[in-house]
């Protein structure tokens, strides 16, 4: 990992990662979408569904995979026909899989998804409980996670015990072996027993996260704020943090570190599924971070990898499903260089869609 930081928290952060072999390590859930086949209708209306691998932290190790990137996923998936189907599908994107395990006692996770015409996505989840709730800390493969540069995780394996547990362990391990922590809540409300415990939950690991990526549907449930007001996202900005994001979906995202700020627009495409962009994007920024922690402290350097992060979202909303549609970095680079690669612009569904959420959906403060 290339170094060219000047000193301070960076330094610290570049001296830690000497030696690695740039390996993004993903821990979290890996579970079977189901996405209708006909679009534009509610779950109920839906006429059929097609199967599809998701979650989160693995559309992350798979985008970063598909970059050109060193990605791992650890995790807990059923002793079933979807759990061997979703650890064949890392396999063949290039993940390492050495950190999953298969539970006998559960199946794999279950989650039905999709896109309304408004823009808005519906969810619903069966888990009573799915393998990855029992993951359990004797089942960690702790080498892998001692040999990674970054660890990227989310909220979902915060709800229920042994997950929990065995998330703080993971974290704990991988920090005191020098990696950087990545930090994507997901918020999803439906699988929390109440908002309440959805904020708790995700606020308690919040200042151990060197870098944190929010949307800005997550800024206003965590804050009750506007994401588009620096001062109010500057509120969720710890002393430890590096580098926040706060994605605005075709919008683009705005950054903070401790030493500036901005925002770098989004890239006009035509949406069919935003299902996996947050995730892409994720990918697209720690594939280029994981190579050169220094970026986080130079702008135009930053803002560049931020660009390529943006297209890497852009591109997979154009197709439905998360996995299927993570680009290659010849992909992204020829999305950025084209010449009708605009900034996007408030009349995108997703920004429709998220602007009817946020008046419905503003609550209480960190």
């Amino acid at each position: 990992m290339a170094c060219t930081c000047g000193g301070g928290v960076f330094s610290n952060a570049c001296n830690s990662l000497k030696g690695k072999n740039e390996l993004v390590v993903c821990f979290g859930e890996l579970l079977i979408d189901f996405v209708p086949t006909v679009g534009g209708l509610s779950l109920a209306d839906a006429p059929a569904f097609k199967k599809a691998p998701g979650g989160a932290p693995a559309n992350v190790a798979v985008g970063i995979a598909k970059l050109g990137g060193n990605s791992a996923f650890v995790g807990k998936v059923g002793d079933d026909e979807f759990g061997y189907m979703l650890v064949e599908v890392l396999k063949e994107n290039r993940v390492e899989t050495k950190g999953c395990r298969f539970d006998a006692n559960a199946r794999t996770a279950l989650a039905f998804v999709t896109l309304r015409d408004d823009g808005e996505r519906e969810f619903m989840f069966y888990r009573n409980p799915s393998a990855d709730m029992l993951f359990e800390i004797a089942e960690l493969d702790t080498d892998i996670l001692k040999s990674a540069s970054i660890m990227h995780y989310g909220s979902i394996s915060l709800i229920t015990e042994p997950s929990r547990s065995t998330h703080i362990e993971a974290m704990r391990i991988a920090k005191e072996s020098g990696c950087l922590m990545s930090y994507d809540p997901n918020l999803r409300l439906p699988l929390w027993p109440t908002p309440e415990a959805a904020k708790t939950g995700i606020k308690s690991i919040w200042d151990l996260a060197d870098i944190i990526k929010v949307s800005d549907e997550e800024v206003i449930f965590l804050t009750g704020g506007d994401p588009t007001k620096d001062e109010n996202n500057m509120r969720m900005f710890h002393p430890r943090c590096k580098l926040m994001l706060v994605t605005e979906g075709g919008e683009g995202c705005r950054y903070y570190t401790p030493k500036f700020k901005g925002k770098v627009g989004g890239i006009k495409v035509q949406v069919v599924d935003t299902t996996g962009a947050g995730d892409a994007f994720c990918a697209g920024l720690l594939s280029n971070l994981v190579k050169d922690v220094s970026i986080m402290e130079d702008e135009p350097r930053l803002r560049e990898a931020l660009k390529f992060a943006n297209a890497c979202g852009a591109i997979t909303t154009t197709e439905r499903g998360a996995i299927p549609s993570m680009p290659d970095r010849d992909t992204v680079n020829r999305m950025i260089r084209r010449p009708s690669a605009a900034t996007s612009s408030s009349t995108d569904p997703s920004w429709q869609g998220y602007q009817r959420w946020r008046f419905r959906n503003s609550t209480t403060t960190l």
